[in-house]
């Protein structure tokens, strides 16, 4: 894993933390939260304050998410709204945090300059026993404050203020006036800059957990599934119907194309369609190369594509499925029909634009890992558990490839892949040959998906 981490692939973007007082200010938090404290006068944290460091330090990988549920967070600046979420539990974290920051900023930028901010991603359930718990899960509140108490000691100062107020006698209380005067040389002038952080509660009802070998809980549909990565026996008693295993292929592009989740890529409006599925392509190419014990240190595009062209023959069903389909797509070639039992099936596909999107990109990198561009991207857990399973060939090529194509313009490279622009509005032609688009749009790019 070395690889990835000089590389900037793993553990890229963590917030370095090296100075005496920001260590101070952290082991506060951190005996607060945990009753532990750090040796180190340097390390790295992520979006939540975790430390892979600390961890190891500790022998205790989740120190600040106990059972897997609650994420605790120490937050030291805002800064690390920016910073990745080392092995979430739940896909849903990052953003929550990183909409905290992002709502609360001002105020916390204000905290954290002297102290640093603490708290709790408070679940509908703080521990997750059986898979029946996950729809126990409804929504998620975030709790915070500094280590010291500066809000909740801010709240009672309001309510000092008030009652100087409202009390006829309170001018000539010295014992409030005084009280009142402590705790503003802590809090500061909560009249003049108030310091409330926003009450911030979350829905979650869609999401992705670690928990049990991975599940994508979808309940925010009018028919909700389940999508189990792991073992499918411990989940016969649910309060849903549809329950599928990964490898129930059919089945999963059933529901997927039933609640409209996925558009093949040929369909997406404002991409290179021909050049996202000519990628996947090679993408197969390394994996039958690594099979083959093919070096590939320094392999360019060109190098694996006249790989492919010299092997065309020996080149899996997959290769063969998407190469039908980019000469559709560039107009060289008849309409292909690849059924969702097709190997090259998920591989053409991409989430449409709903507010289940991210969680969709994710479910397709699981179902098609040969996309190692995608997998990085959407799921990075899974990426770095095959990455220690692959040989030493496909592993040079992927480390190479991503930090050459992705890791310079990820915005950038995120946006071609998955961003959506809205559909153009025509006219409806009259007479000749029936549209491409509107084709795709009456029975999908290759029929219908088979039955179950």
């Amino acid at each position: 894993m070395n690889r990835l981490i000089q590389s900037g692939l793993m553990f890229g973007n963590l917030i370095r933390v090296d100075s005496p007082a920001l260590v101070g200010r952290y082991n506060r938090a951190l005996m607060h939260l945990t009753g532990k404290e750090t040796k180190f006068s340097e390390f790295h944290v992520d979006i939540s304050g975790f430390s892979p460091e600390i961890g190891q330090e500790l022998k205790d990988p989740l120190y600040l998410n106990p059972k897997g549920v609650n994420r605790q967070f120490i937050l030291l600046t805002t800064d690390q709204k920016t910073a990745p979420l080392i092995d979430a539990t739940f896909s849903t974290s990052r953003g929550i945090l990183r909409q905290f920051i992002e709502e609360n900023e001002a105020q916390l930028f204000a905290l954290t300059a002297r102290d640093a901010v603490a708290g709790e991603l408070v679940n509908s359930v703080f521990s997750v026993t059986s898979p029946a718990r996950l729809f126990d899960i409804h929504k998620v509140t975030v709790e915070a404050d500094t280590a010291g108490g500066t809000l909740a000691e801010a709240q009672g100062l309001a309510g000092m203020v008030d009652e100087f107020k409202t009390r006829e006698d309170g001018w000539f209380d010295d014992v409030l006036i005084a009280k009142m005067i402590g705790a503003a040389k802590r809090t500061g002038d909560i009249i003049r800059n108030p310091v409330i952080l926003k009450a911030m509660e979350f829905e979650q009802k869609t999401f992705w957990t670690s928990h049990f070998g991975g599940v994508y809980v979808f309940r925010d549909l009018e028919t909700p599934a389940v999508i189990v990565t792991g073992d499918k026996a411990p989940f016969a008693d649910l309060p849903v119907r549809q329950v599928f295993a990964l490898d129930e292929r059919n089945a999963i592009a059933g529901f997927l194309d039933r609640n409209a989740l996925v558009e093949p890529i040929v369909k997406a409006r404002g991409i290179d369609a021909a050049a996202i599925l000519r990628q996947k392509m090679d993408f197969i190419v390394v994996d039958a190369a690594q099979e083959a014990g093919i070096d590939l240190t320094g392999a360019t595009q060109r190098d694996i594509r006249k790989l492919a062209r010299r092997h065309l023959e020996v080149l899996p069903e997959a290769w063969h499925g998407l190469n039908h389909l980019v000469q559709w797509a560039e107009g060289a070639g008849d309409w292909p029909r690849i059924t969702s039992d097709h190997p090259a099936y998920f591989l053409s596909l991409r989430a449409a634009a709903t507010p289940q999107r991210d969680l969709v990109n994710m479910l397709l990198a699981d179902l098609a890992p040969r996309d190692v561009r995608q997998l990085f991207i959407c799921h990075k857990q899974l990426f770095y558990r095959l990455y220690r399973t692959w040989s030493e060939t496909k592993r040079s090529y992927v480390v190479d490839f991503l930090t050459r194509e992705y890791q310079v313009d990820k915005a950038g490279a995120r946006a071609a892949l998955f961003g959506h622009e809205a559909p153009m509005q025509e006219d409806a032609p009259r007479g000749g040959p029936v549209p491409r688009d509107e084709m795709i749009a009456r029975v999908g790019p290759w029929g219908a998906v088979r039955g179950r």
